[in-house]
C-alpha cells in the first residue's frame, strides 16, 4: 500500500543477482512503503541501474534535497553500478564508512554501495550476506558462534567478538539447480513438493558415506523408471544429498558451537532439520529482517558522522 512521502528520510536497498528490494524509510527508521523488482544485477548494465532506481522511486522523492539510499548486494559488485571494494577478513562487517559514493545524474538521490567481505587464504568472497551479519549483530552485539545464510551459494561465518572471523562458501544451491533443470534428473522430480523423511534419510547417508554421492544420486534416476519413485521424494532426496556433503564438509564450522540460520522457511528450514538431526539445534531468523537490520544500522552511522 502506497503511503504519504512527505516523511521519506532515506531509502534501503538490497539489490541481488536477480532481485530488487526496496524499503522507503522514515527518520525513525519505519518502513513506509517496500517495493520489488525482477531488476537484478544480471538483467542491467552498469549505466541502467540509476534509471531503474529512479524508475521505482521517482514519484516519491521530495522535488528539494537529497535522499540516501543505502545499497548492499550485487549492485556493488564488478558487473554492478560500481565496484565496492572488499573489507578484508577478519573484520567487523563493514559498514558506511567503507562504502562506495556513485555519482548520479538526479540531484535528489545520494547512492552508498557498502562493500562485501573477501577472505584470504582460503580465498573466498560474500557480498549482500555481511550485512546481513551486521543485522544480526546489531541485535546479538555479544553473539559467539557460526551463521549460516543458505541461498543459491550458502555461507558458514565464524563470529567473534562482532568480527567475521572466517567463511566458507558452498555452492549446494547452485549444484542443486543445475541438477534439477538441466541433468537427467530433471525427468524424476517435479517443481514442489517436499518428502522429510526421504531428506533426512539422504543427508544421514551422505554425511556417513560422501563417495558414494555421485552413484546415490544417479540412483535417483533409476528408481524412478524401475520403482516409480515419487517426484517430491527424489527431489527431497537430491537436497538430503547435496546438503549433506555440504554439513559433512562444514562440520568444523558447527559441530558444538552456537548456530543461527538466516531465514525461516524454504531452504533454511532444510539446514535446520539437517543439523537438528546431527544433534546441533540451530536457531532461526528472518532474512528481510537482518537485511533491513543490516540497512539501518549503516545509515544511523551516517547520520552520526555527517557535519
Amino acid at each position: 500500500m502506497t503511503q504519504t512521502m512527505d516523511n521519506l528520510c532515506w531509502i534501503a536497498a538490497d539489490w541481488g543477482t536477480s532481485h530488487l528490494r526496496l524499503w522507503l524509510m522514515d527518520d525513525q527508521g519505519t518502513v513506509l512503503r517496500h517495493i520489488g523488482s525482477d531488476r537484478g544485477m544480471s538483467s542491467l548494465a552498469p549505466q541502467e541501474f540509476e534509471p531503474t532506481l529512479i524508475d521505482l522511486i521517482g514519484d516519491s522523492l521530495p522535488d528539494q534535497g537529497s535522499i540516501p539510499v543505502v545499497c548492499c548486494g550485487m549492485a556493488g559488485s564488478r558487473q554492478g553500478w560500481a565496484e565496492a571494494p572488499y573489507s578484508k577478513a577478519p573484520c567487523e562487517p563493514p559498514s558506511i564508512d567503507q562504502a562506495t559514493r556513485v555519482q548520479t545524474a538526479d540531484p535528489r538521490i545520494s547512492v552508498f554501495l557498502l562493500p562485501g567481505i573477501k577472505q584470504l587464504p582460503a580465498a573466498d568472497v560474500m557480498r549482500g550476506e555481511e550485512t546481513q551479519i551486521a543485522g544480526f549483530l546489531s541485535e546479538n552485539p555479544k553473539f559467539d558462534g557460526v551463521i549460516c545464510l543458505p541461498g543459491t551459494h550458502c555461507k558458514w561465518a565464524h563470529i567473534s567478538a562482532g568480527e567475521v572471523v572466517s567463511f566458507r562458501t558452498f555452492m549446494t544451491g547452485e549444484l542443486f539447480a543445475l541438477l534439477c533443470d538441466a541433468s537427467v534428473l530433471r525427468h524424476s522430480v517435479g517443481d514442489d513438493g517436499w518428502d522429510a523423511a526421504a531428506f533426512e534419510a539422504a543427508v544421514s547417508d551422505a554425511m556417513s558415506r560422501p563417495s558414494a554421492v555421485a552413484g546415490n544420486l544417479f540412483s535417483i534416476r533409476a528408481e524412478t523408471l524401475l520403482c516409480d519413485l515419487d517426484s517430491a521424494a527424489a527431489r527431497s532426496r537430491i537436497s538430503g544429498l547435496l546438503i549433506g556433503i555440504e554439513l559433512a564438509a562444514a562440520r568444523p564450522y558447527w559441530l558444538g558451537q552456537d548456530v543461527v540460520v538466516v531465514g525461516e522457511s524454504g531452504i533454511a528450514t532444510a539446514y535446520s532439520a539437517g543439523l537438528s538431526q546431527q544433534g546441533a539445534m540451530a536457531r532461526n531468523v528472518t532474512a528481510a529482517n537482518m537485511t533491513l537490520n543490516g540497512l539501518r544500522a549503516a545509515y544511523t552511522k551516517l547520520i552520526e558522522t555527517t557535519p
